[in-house]
């Protein structure tokens, strides 16, 4: 879903005195027609096209379908397949349809890989325009070249909702086509299957645009939590921590692009394989736009050695960082031309519950209140509305609330 003006996210959760320190830059302690002979006659109303119908599939144990491979050799382009709650092994497919929408009923649809693939690429395999999948759950995907994926995304457009990828050598994996959007709302991706640096969370390869809103990112092998080489992205309300897990970079846009970063927890594990936290440019700026606003983000660095908040390339047109909490190393190198304020370093113990990753503000605190406006990109306002909410949801910030630094306003 594309972030509005008053509801970014294109879309899972959300001090002590002592916990303030000198800030960051600024650094202190979200035709009408013309007719020539022929004149147009009004319709009558039994003339009136009856709207259309669409094609509805049971999928179940118990339904004239069974399975999901057999739906996807019937579904056309606009079925909309129900699929009953229960375990689906090695029942995989690929889905070529347009206007496809596969919603479980019932409760979760697990899709379990029991050996099997589809294509060699995953248990998914995508190519329709505007297709949407809810309620799945994608578990053990496992392909010959190692990078098997829950949902392997060739071409056209997807909409995942309340899905689920455990286990799996890659959660979701993208080629590299412009045309390609993908949107993703309230989805938990991990823990991923051990591997050897090719085991993303999620790897978005370089299409157009990229929204990721109220999910939940965790417990990370080698490879990354969040990986995108998409033109556009809006990274909005988000949970990535890799807690005892041991990824690499957290959040990582390697050839650049726009990335809105807004109202996102971001947590470094203390066995991390890499010391960023977020990274950008590093595989060199490819495209025509590279800015990257991160703003009103709460990043927790617990590499005991220190870890480094953001890694980015010489050359970025725009980098702003304004109304961050961090906490960890107390240091962010601020580099040529960046805008950096109302940025503050805090200590774990300003946070509710730092150890369970509940990054609210102490009542205590005095940093409510200290944000400042950011301002909009693209007509889309980088002020946070909503909040994340663990697990994957989002909670809406009440009008009137004091605006503050960090992800969690209320």
């Amino acid at each position: 879903m594309a972030p509005g003006a008053q509801v970014p996210g294109d879309a899972d959760a959300l001090t002590t005195r002592r916990g303030l320190c000198k800030g960051l830059g600024v650094l202190v302690p979200l035709s009408l027609l013309k007719l020539t002979s022929v004149q147009a006659l009004p319709t009558r109303p039994e003339a009136t096209a009856a709207p259309k119908v669409l094609k509805v599939l049971k999928v179940g144990p118990q339904e004239a379908i069974r399975t999901l491979a057999a739906a996807a050799a019937q579904a056309e382009a606009g079925t909309v397949i129900e699929v009953r709650a229960g375990d689906y092994p090695g029942d995989v497919a690929v889905w070529p349809q347009h206007d496809l929408t596969l919603r479980a009923v019932g409760g979760r649809v697990r899709v379990i890989a029991n050996g099997a693939h589809a294509q060699g690429k995953g248990l998914f395999v995508c190519t329709g325009d505007r297709q949407r999948i809810e309620g799945f759950d994608f578990i053990g995907a496992r392909v010959p070249d190692r990078n098997g994926a829950g949902i392997r995304l060739e071409r056209g457009s997807l909409s995942l909702r309340d899905c689920r990828f455990t286990d799996n050598e890659n959660g979701l994996l993208s080629a590299n086509d412009p045309s390609i959007t993908l949107d993703i709302e309230r989805c938990e991706f991990g823990p991923i299957a051990p591997g050897e640096g090719r085991t993303h969370n999620c790897y978005v390869g370089a299409i157009g645009r990229l929204s990721v809103t109220g999910s939940y990112f965790h417990h990370g092998q080698s490879g990354h939590l969040l990986k995108t080489r998409a033109a556009v992205n809006h990274i909005f309300y988000n949970r990535l921590s890799d807690e005892t897990g041991r990824a690499s970079f957290e959040l990582e846009f390697p050839n650049g692009g726009l990335a809105l970063v807004v109202g996102n927890l971001i947590q470094q594990s203390p066995s991390t394989d890499n010391f960023h936290l977020i990274a950008y440019g590093n595989e060199g700026l490819a495209g025509p736009r590279h800015e990257l606003h991160l703003i009103n983000n709460t990043l927790i660095d617990r590499r005991k050695a220190g870890g480094v908040y953001l890694r980015a390339a010489a050359g970025i047109q725009k980098v702003r960082l304004i109304n961050n909490l961090l906490a960890g190393k107390q240091e962010l190198k601020p580099g040529a031309g960046w805008e950096q304020h109302h940025n503050y370093f805090v200590n774990l113990d300003s946070f509710i519950h730092a150890d369970q990753l509940d990054a609210r503000l102490r009542l205590d605190s005095p940093l409510f209140g200290r944000a400042v406006d950011p301002s909009s990109v693209d007509g889309i306002s980088l002020r946070p509305t909503r909040q994340y909410q663990h697990p994957c949801a989002l909670a809406d910030v009440p009008p009137g609330t004091p605006y503050s630094p960090g992800a969690f306003q209320v």
